[in-house]
């Protein structure tokens, strides 16, 4: 009887512990295919920037990802070598239709994503550096400021709505 129930019990650990790897599979999937239709956004929630203290963002920043265009909305944290001519665009704020795109895989999975904007002033290079769980790091390179990284999420973008 005692072998009955332990046996009993493995089998329904077994069967649960299937269920939650399927799910995870699907999350891994459903990542996978962001990645490779270029159609995500990049959730920022953590600015990390190399002088100063690392920030917890309470309001939503974002880098919207698609294949005709990358839209940036993310704050900055560090020291600028410039100033900005529109005291208002002080965060990293651009939108860029021209820009080069290169995926590769990373070494314990997931992906490094390299972005080079070709139309935006200040941004040379964001690189997103990505697991399989959708969770990562965006490091953007500046010609006028110091180099901040965010720590994140990627996230389905939401269709866009026709007129």
């Amino acid at each position: 009887m005692r072998k009955f129930l332990n046996g009993g019990l493995f089998l329904i650990m077994a069967i649960t512990c299937c269920g939650q790897l399927s799910a995870q599979d699907k999350k891994k999937d459903k990542i996978k295919n962001l990645v490779a239709n270029q159609s995500y956004v990049f959730k920022a929630q953590t600015a990390l920037p190399m002088s100063g203290r690392t920030r917890q963002l309470t309001s939503e920043y974002d880098v919207k990802v698609a294949k005709d265009s990358v839209i940036t909305w993310l704050p900055y944290f560090g020291r600028a070598y410039t100033a900005p001519l529109d005291p208002s665009k002080g965060g990293i704020q651009f939108t860029s239709r021209k820009f080069d795109y290169t995926v590769n895989n990373g070494k314990k999975g997931g992906w490094n994503i390299q972005i080079s904007p070709k139309d935006a002033d200040d941004v040379r290079q964001m690189v997103l550096m990505l697991s399989e769980d959708g969770y990562g790091t965006l490091q953007v390179t500046s010609n006028n400021r110091q180099p901040i990284m965010f720590n994140g999420y990627i996230t389905e973008r939401e269709p866009r709505k026709q007129k």
